[in-house]
């Protein structure tokens, strides 16, 4: 693995907003920023065409990543920024690949409305769903102000299967930025627990207590590893995603889970990441573990 920030660049107004953002990211890191775009070949009825075809198409293709680099340079003069460009029929197959030889990868979102939302097309959630580092969504219309304003850095936390690498990725985004951790932790009674749910009303509460405990002894060690960081956590009953959805007005980042599944039925997005990173509408992390 090399130390760059890398972002998957295509020229779109989303992908300009997530090189912002990457920029900005890569210079709290102190490492080099990565231009990556993967250049599609045409279909050969097009690419024999007089004004369309394949040297015309690779002209304005590598126009974006050069052009995209020399603005980034004048706004972040310090940053060594770099660019790749890669050929293949398979951009989320190039991009994972790319993804697991840099620190994390970012890739830009478009939002589907002014007051929330990703859509995230076929290709951001296959990169997600495989690659083996972080990958940050960015949506364009937040791009700018979840870059720079120190906005809570906030993590969902199963209590159930913790992840320390991702904890660990949460808590040292919120040292770098100067901002907070918020640590949300949804939760549902299993389902044989509803019969004695009715038999006894004060059953809740008794789960409700339990799972505030488990989170704050979770949290203890991190508390004592990061004692400057200012961390607040909730532990509600309900829909973990609503509530990670709710909290993502006003984070600079989101950061969620992504279990490595190691065997053959294909690569996985776990229904609670998959409706965050539809409906958060701050960045979203996504964080592989095991």
């Amino acid at each position: 693995m090399s130390r760059t920030v890398t972002v998957g660049l295509d020229g779109s107004r989303e992908s300009r907003a997530a090189a912002e953002w990457a920029a900005v990211e890569a210079e709290l890191r102190a490492v080099p920023l990565k231009l990556v775009q993967v250049w599609e070949p045409l279909p050969k009825p097009m690419a024999k065409a007089p004004l369309l075809g394949a040297e015309t198409h690779r002209h304005w293709t590598e126009r974006i990543p050069r052009e995209a680099a020399e603005e980034l340079r004048l706004r972040h003069p310090a940053l060594d920024v770099s660019i790749e460009q890669l050929s293949g029929s398979s951009p989320a197959q190039s991009l994972s690949k790319v993804a697991s030889e840099a620190e994390l990868l970012v890739l830009g979102s478009r939002g589907m409305s002014a007051v929330g939302g990703f859509l995230v097309g076929s290709v951001g959630l296959a990169v997600v769903a495989r690659a083996g580092r972080p990958v940050i969504l960015v949506r364009a219309e937040r791009a700018t102000d979840t870059a720079t304003v120190p906005g809570p850095v906030v993590l969902g936390l199963d209590t159930g299967t913790p992840s320390e690498s991702l904890i660990e990725f949460a808590f040292t985004t919120a040292v770098r930025r100067g901002t907070a951790v918020r640590v949300v932790h949804g939760w549902n009674p299993q389902p044989y627990y509803v019969y004695a749910l009715s038999a006894d009303p004060g059953f809740h509460d008794t789960l409700a207590q339990y799972e505030s405990t488990a989170l704050t002894e979770m949290l203890h060690p991190w508390r004592e590893k990061f004692p400057g960081l200012e961390i607040t956590a909730e532990s509600r009953y309900g829909s973990p995603a609503a509530q990670l959805v709710e909290a993502s007005r006003g984070a600079s980042l989101v950061v969620v889970g992504r279990r490595i599944r190691r065997h053959g039925l294909g690569a996985h997005v776990g229904h609670v990441t998959h409706a965050v990173l539809h409906h958060s509408t701050a960045p979203v992390a996504v964080v592989p573990h095991d």
